[in-house]
């Protein structure tokens, strides 16, 4: 049976929002797949195309853009149901609470809680603490994701929005019969056009570099609505369910969380992607991340063009991260 192929024109190859998004629309249309009969799944795969570089999805059937976006809309929906974290609205678990929920996502694991313990993998470790607390009396706190840049400054939480975000439904306002609608064509206007970043920054995580603000270079006074930053709440739902590819393990000691992808040098914290030529499996493209040769052309042979690095930076009490850039052209 041929293949068909869908360019996905909204996602940039140089921004780690769009990138996290892409995993989360793999990770979402595997799950679909998962509930439906064999004759009707789509085995989704992903490459890299050129003029401009852009991912294109791979199916098994012939899908428009408005099949894909339900899809993966029903897959994210799925799987946010296992975005439970109780009464923590930040990921700032104590060690031995910590200890607890890994082990209980991990026996629930098979098979129904994989997602479930893929998440939780990918945002925290007992292993890793805070240094700043070891030498205090009491149980040290964990150290988050790399990738979590929400710690409750300017009321912004990031397990509440990895837990709301996802679930997205649209206001009242939505004529009868036309909420379901909604959430697609967010999805559609972020996969398939370029983005306009008209949502409100509730929805945001920060890892769109268009959203750092900077102030001294704005147009007009950003306390006007014409300058406020927006985000894009399509990528963002779907970027919220594919962090859980990026698994963590303490390093240095237990000072420090890495995850695939992720480097510590003395500049901070850096996360790096490949882009490759070939259609990938979401298993696939974990394996790239996670090979020690990514950042030093160790996966050139395998179809890998380009390896793309973005930095975490912090801007006054806030942290963003930057457009990336290639290895070897001011990445590293």
């Amino acid at each position: 049976m041929p293949l068909s192929e869908c360019r996905l024109d909204g996602l940039e190859p140089d921004n780690p929002l769009a990138f996290f998004a892409l995993l989360g629309l793999l990770r979402a249309l595997t799950a679909t797949d998962e509930e439906l009969e064999p004759a009707s799944c789509i085995h989704p795969r992903v490459y890299w195309t050129e003029a401009p570089t852009r991912p294109v999805l791979v199916t098994r059937l012939s899908l428009s853009p408005e099949d894909i976006a339900r899809r993966a809309d029903a897959g994210i929906r799925r799987l946010a149901e296992y975005h439970e974290f109780g009464d923590h609205a930040d990921l700032d678990y104590e060690q031995s609470e910590a200890r607890e929920v890994l082990q209980e996502v991990a026996r629930a694991a098979v098979p129904a809680g994989r997602y479930r313990a893929d998440l939780f993998a990918a945002l925290m470790s007992d292993g890793a603490v805070e240094s700043k607390n070891r030498k205090k009396s009491g149980d040290p706190r964990i150290q988050p994701t790399p990738v979590c840049l929400l710690f409750g400054q300017g009321h912004q939480h990031f397990l509440a929005r990895l837990r709301d975000v996802p679930r997205w439904q649209p206001g009242r306002q939505e004529e009868p019969g036309q909420q379901g609608e909604a959430s697609i064509k967010h999805l559609v206007a972020t996969l398939f056009h370029p983005w306009t970043r008209e949502d409100a920054m509730l929805f945001s995580f920060r890892w769109d570099p268009d959203e750092i603000a900077r102030y001294a270079l704005m147009a007009g006074n950003p306390t006007d609505a014409r300058y406020k930053l927006g985000t894009q709440l399509g990528a963002n739902r779907l970027a919220a369910i594919g962090i859980s590819v990026l698994s963590a393990a303490p390093t240095d000691g237990g000072n420090r969380l890495a995850i695939v992808g992720g480097h510590y040098d003395a500049q901070g914290f850096s996360f790096a992607w490949p882009i490759w030529t070939e259609p990938a499996t979401l298993p696939s493209i974990r394996w790239m991340l996670a090979h020690p040769g990514l950042r030093t052309g160790g996966l050139r042979q395998l179809g890998v063009k380009q390896v793309m690095v973005s930095r975490r930076i912090q801007l006054d009490k806030y942290f963003s991260f930057t457009r990336a850039q290639p290895v070897g052209d001011g990445g590293s």
